[in-house]
């Protein structure tokens, strides 16, 4: 199906003419991220956890200890959520009363289950590594056993998901039109900052390929 079908939980109420239940703008949205926030309940509090995540398909993998409180928590329930955001401007109207943001966001509901399955587990943490940075699961050492089985990871196979997105100008009344007061967007972006090395790194070690051409996508959806 090329569309999420609408439900109770990912039917976008305020402000539906933003929602998108596309598959391949949600995909985008999420490749082009690799932060979730993920929530959970924990002794009757809910608590939000912001962690990486990697997509194959229909499903996100996320990781942790296996001591870890959401993990575990997660999968104790039947369905979960995660969300993900892109800040993409401050919309700077004449009146304060409609200043706003343009984002795209994503919710995704699903089904956790616990990856046990070795090879598995080391896929889902290529995926999310190369999620993060392109190209470094091959410069890096990979987990080795004990590593690996003091990993929890968990898949949530995506069964619900809407998008939703904002990317217009700012939109004022038409009496504050006349005002003498500067309207419009200021764009934001996410860009790579100086390369740090570590000062243990052996003499002659070269940036690798994956730091030099790391970018941060940014993607447009206009027209969608």
């Amino acid at each position: 199906m090329s569309e999420f079908s609408k439900s109770s939980l990912n039917k976008v109420v305020r402000g539906p003419k933003r929602a998108h239940y596309d598959r391949a703008l949600i995909n985008e949205i999420l490749d082009s991220h690799f932060l979730c926030h993920v929530p959970y309940v924990h002794e009757n509090t809910s608590i939000v956890i912001p962690t990486a995540y990697g997509r194959k398909n229909d499903t996100i993998f996320i990781h942790g200890s296996l001591k870890n409180r959401m993990l575990l928590s997660l999968l104790d329930q039947e369905k979960v959520s995660l969300t993900v955001t892109h800040l993409d401007g401050l919309v700077l109207a004449r009146s304060v009363f409609h200043h706003s943001v343009n984002y795209r966001s994503v919710v995704a509901f699903g089904t956790p289950r616990l990856v046990n399955d070795s090879d598995e587990k080391m896929e889902a943490l290529e995926i999310i590594t190369e999620n993060i940075i392109a190209g470094r699961w091959a410069e890096a050492r990979i987990p080795n056993e004990k590593e690996l089985n003091g990993t929890l990871v968990i898949a949530i196979e995506i069964t619900e998901a809407s998008a939703k997105v904002r990317e217009f100008e700012a939109m004022d009344e038409l009496a504050d039109q006349d005002l003498d007061i500067w309207a419009g967007v200021l764009e934001l972006e996410v860009n790579a900052g100086r390369v740090v090395k570590n000062q243990d790194c052996k003499e002659g070690i070269e940036t690798p390929a994956s730091v030099k051409n790391f970018k941060f996508q940014n993607r447009e959806v206009q027209g969608r």
